[in-house]
């Protein structure tokens, strides 16, 4: 019985197309940069806005429609649920998906039930996938909605909840390795501080190492060949994260010995939370080779909350894709949109419309950064910008060959530096007339 009589499929129909259930440029089979645009952008959807987002806000009830859940935590009505998610990812032409453990089953009032329940689950979307052909980009633990976790997990004053996130971060990472999961992601929403009148920040900094180490572990000893992945946040739902953007995850995992054992898992909104651009923060990650994934969303400005917005924005998208080609692309990776729809869409067509535009802005984003590398004249800029740094002199620097009191005395043999404009505002021109450029190949 299909949860989504109503719909067909969406197809791509070319830019001309007023159909808004198609794509008007995501063709999968297109091939850009000598590989189709499905194995560029790989997306995924994610089971919690998906199939659990009733869409409430702070003053308001939930408002979404959907038809296939009784609202009850049954088993029966878990697998409903999926049935429906499934049907959806396949009708989107969305190849993977996301979950976290306590979305995807009920809790049970024991570890053991719990863990009964997501085994019944695990079956029946492992069915799903073989069924459908889809496949699971990663799965993670939800460690910040019981109020078990309130002062965080990993990261709690109780030894108690350290010891439940231990066991239910086993077991998400079990299933998510039975479902072929390309990837495990940690997501600390509570790890952090409310107020420091009450925190031993540097016992739970530590304290979050050993979690990772202890996962970490855990992983090789269980053959998982995936990503593991840390998503950063700066605050909210606490005042501060220590994972708050990738320049201080990166530095953390540095400091504790767990550089290379993870990778980072991007999102957009998390960035804009940050005071950070998207391009910036993938910047950072590609840098010190440890981009992993993406969240594909976007926020609000001028508001300091986690909107998580479908991504319709075609710079934000060409930026993404700019710096996923830059890096050769991913890995086991791909663009999750962990997006919710507004609470004024509440429908289920809005779940298809809310998808289709981010696929597309996407697609857009993909075949424009492709032109921009294809035209090489950024590129260009930027190599002729540095130069100097290719000289016998700049190369000599860089390799740590000259002293400090020898590049003085260098200096003492100059008169004024040589210093050129940095272009921006031709710069930003340019990119504005290759993004919208007539030609959409």
């Amino acid at each position: 019985m299909q949860s989504f009589p109503d719909i067909a499929a969406l197809k791509y129909e070319g830019v001309e197309s007023k159909n808004s259930l198609s794509f008007r440029h995501y063709d999968a089979d297109e091939v850009v940069e000598g590989r189709p645009m499905r194995e560029h952008l790989r997306f995924a959807a994610c089971y919690w806005h998906t199939m659990r987002n009733g869409l409430a806000d702070p003053f308001g009830a939930p408002t979404a429609q959907t038809p296939w859940d009784d609202g009850s935590e049954s088993l029966d009505n878990a697998k409903r649920r999926a049935d429906a998610f499934f049907e959806f990812l396949t009708k989107c032409q969305i190849g993977r998906w996301c979950f976290h453990d306590r979305d995807l089953a009920p809790e049970g009032a024991t570890i053991a039930q719990s863990e009964k329940n997501l085994d019944a689950l695990v079956l029946h979307v492992a069915a799903l996938q073989r069924e459908r052909g889809i496949g699971l980009l990663w799965g993670t633990a939800n460690l910040f909605s019981h109020p078990r976790y309130m002062h965080g997990a990993a990261t709690s004053p109780s030894v108690d909840s350290f010891l439940f996130a231990a066991s239910q971060v086993r077991k998400a990472m079990e299933v998510t390795m039975a479902l072929g999961g390309e990837g495990y992601v940690f997501w600390g929403g509570r790890e952090g501080y409310t107020t420091l009148l009450n925190t031993d920040l540097s016992r739970e900094r530590r304290n979050l190492a050993r979690f990772l180490h202890l996962a970490a572990d855990h992983a090789q000893s269980i053959g998982f060949k995936g990503d593991l992945l840390i998503e950063p946040k700066p605050h909210e739902p606490s005042t501060h994260q220590y994972d708050s953007d990738a320049e201080s995850t990166l530095n953390f995992l540095r400091e504790f010995d767990l550089f290379g054992r993870f990778k980072l898992n991007l999102e957009t909104n998390h960035a804009t939370l940050a005071g950070h651009s998207m391009e910036h923060e993938m910047t950072v990650a590609i840098a010190a080779n440890s981009l992993g994934s993406v969240d594909a969303n976007m926020g609000t400005p001028g508001l300091g909350w986690d909107t998580d917005r479908f991504p319709t924005d075609l710079y934000l998208t060409t930026q993404i894709m700019l710096a996923v080609l830059a890096m050769g692309g991913f890995v086991r990776g791909g663009l999750n949109f962990d997006a919710k729809r507004r609470r004024e869409s509440p429908e289920p067509i809005d779940l298809f419309l809310a998808h289709a535009a981010g696929m597309d802005a996407f697609a857009f984003g993909l075949k424009a950064a492709a032109r921009i590398r294809t035209d090489g004249r950024l590129a260009q800029f930027v190599r002729e910008r540095y130069a100097s740094w290719s000289t016998a002199l700049g190369v000599e620097i860089a390799a740590g060959k000259l002293t400090l009191t020898q590049c003085a005395q260098r200096a003492g043999e100059l008169t004024n530096p040589t210093v050129y404009s940095g272009r921006q505002e031709m710069l930003e021109a340019l990119l504005n007339d290759v993004i919208f450029a007539r030609s959409r190949a």
